[in-house]
């Protein structure tokens, strides 16, 4: 039997009016700010994320020991706000497959490991960075 979502008949895919007026100019904005920071709330509740911050304080403490460069501070944090961003947006993959795919399913399993890869590999990139840094960089 398929399965009905939000009272949502099978099979009907009108698009619906959205509940709120589109917002424009400044308004839009202050909107898209408060989204942002919604979801900075959201992504807050996730302890992969406090991790991934309290990394982004350890490797500015390491750096600060090296007495490294601004420009080496700038490409760690630019590669710390990419990862927090991939960390955002498998948080998002997963939150969507719990929701729609509430029982198990390999294709489920799937995006939320290939979710998981990407941020495994933007930790290894900031580790990699640090330890570059670390050690070579004069």
């Amino acid at each position: 039997m398929p399965m009905i979502v939000d009272g949502e008949e099978p099979g009907s895919f009108e698009r619906k009016a959205a509940p709120f007026e589109k917002k424009t100019g400044f308004a839009h904005l202050f909107a898209a700010t408060r989204y942002s920071m919604q979801g900075l709330r959201r992504l807050w509740k996730e302890a992969a994320f406090r991790h991934e911050v309290l990394a982004l304080a350890t490797g500015l403490v390491l750096l600060t020991l090296r007495g490294a460069a601004p420009l080496h501070y700038l490409g760690f944090l630019l590669l710390m706000l990419v990862l927090f961003a991939v960390e955002a947006l498998n948080t998002a993959i997963e939150d969507v497959i719990d929701r729609i795919s509430p029982e198990f399913s390999v294709v489920a399993r799937n995006a939320k490991d290939l979710g998981s890869f990407a941020v495994f590999c933007l930790l290894v990139a900031n580790a990699l960075y640090v330890a570059w840094v670390m050690l070579f960089a004069g």
